[in-house]
């Protein structure tokens, strides 16, 4: 069934959208989920919660011409969420590894002016990646958006390491200049 029939059944709070959705996007939401938490039970939990999450968002969210995206950011955000309210030390790590390899060329958070200039970042960000040629699109979404590590993303795509490393350094170097010519303070 298409995306826009299953937001309708949500509209019309038709329970079997929440199986329309699991059944047409439940793999990929448990995948982010479990590449993110590491663990099957976990990960099975967060899939469930994106479920309850979206029918309480729709209505009055209208995801139709976004809606695995929709789901796969609840997913995500519900996953982090998992790992900061645990004291899972592995997994903390690799969040702290990617926020650090990041920070380099995100501008920092705090003030007011950012908290509001934050839609404006995001909005860069989205065409900064939307330019990138593919392959680089595909490793820099995986690492950043996804949490895959270095070698996931390498066998993957059936490349070395060093080559997404590259690739990913290349990456963070353009990025952190796209922000400075956009006007964000890095």
């Amino acid at each position: 069934m298409d995306d826009s029939k299953i937001i309708d059944l949500y509209f019309m709070r038709d329970e079997q959208a929440i199986t329309l959705t699991a059944k047409k996007y439940g793999q990929k939401l448990n995948s982010i989920s479990f590449g993110i938490l590491g663990d099957r039970m976990m990960a099975e939990e967060c899939e469930n919660d994106t479920y309850l999450k979206a029918w309480n968002a729709i209505p009055p969210a209208e995801p139709r011409a976004h809606f695995f995206a929709f789901l796969a950011k609840i997913t995500r955000r519900l996953s982090i969420s998992r790992i900061r309210d645990g004291s899972r030390q592995k997994r903390s790590a690799v969040l702290v590894e990617l926020s650090s390899e990041l920070e380099l060329c995100l501008p920092c958070e705090g003030t007011v002016e950012q908290t509001v200039d934050q839609k404006l970042l995001m909005q860069s960000i989205s065409v900064f990646i939307k330019k990138l040629p593919s392959e680089q699109r595909i490793i820099f979404v995986r690492r950043y958006w996804y949490l895959e590590s270095i070698d996931q993303i390498a066998k993957k795509l059936g490349i070395g390491e060093s080559k997404v490393k590259s690739i990913l350094s290349g990456g963070r170097k353009k990025l952190k200049e796209h922000l400075e010519k956009e006007g964000f303070a890095v």
